[in-house]
């Protein structure tokens, strides 16, 4: 493999199927651009004559629209700035925090990071979308779902307050596990 020597961009976006590790190589003299998506090359064009412009592809298992966006700032210094969803990388993830819940834990030695989508309620567990079982309970609703041989239930209960809105919870074998901050 030859060595990424025109790499000008690496960034990470949480999608609710993981981490993605998104690289971009543009070659200034030579016109070339690559993009990869965890390690593995998505798009390659040689001699370019057009230095500027954006490039469009997919990330993770819901097909997640990104562009990069290639810009000259001055001179021959070039500014890279990557778009999900036709929003800016730092408007994803705010609104990301908005529409969805995380929680990374360890269960017998292995890692999880459990994704619940609030607007269709699906739960993604290490880039696999999990069959669920949704039940009504006294204070709430339950959705019920297994991680290995651990049965787990995210719990939601309205806070009371307006500007609050819904509190998600996820239990693991009746341990409450603390949301993780990506």
């Amino acid at each position: 493999l030859e060595k990424m020597t025109d790499l000008v961009a690496v960034w990470e976006v949480a999608l609710s199927d993981g981490i993605h590790k998104i690289e971009f190589e543009h070659g200034t003299t030579s016109g070339k651009r690559v993009v990869y998506v965890d390690g593995k090359e998505e798009i390659r064009k040689e001699w370019m004559f057009k230095l500027v412009g954006k490039e469009t592809f997919t990330v993770g298992a819901a097909k997640t629209r990104a562009a990069i966006n290639i810009d000259a700032v001055s001179g021959f210094a070039y500014e890279y700035t990557l778009e999900i969803n036709g929003k800016s990388l730092k408007k994803h993830m705010e609104n990301r925090s908005k529409t969805t819940n995380t929680w990374v834990l360890s269960l017998g030695g292995t890692d999880y990071r459990v994704v619940l989508e609030k607007d269709t309620m699906d739960v993604w567990c290490n880039g696999q979308k999990l069959e669920t079982a949704g039940e009504f309970v006294e204070d709430g609703t339950e959705t019920h779902f297994s991680v290995g041989d651990h049965s787990c239930y995210i719990k939601a209960v309205s806070s009371g307050k307006r500007k609050e809105g819904i509190i998600h919870t996820l239990i693991v074998d009746d341990r409450e596990i603390p949301e993780a901050v990506e």
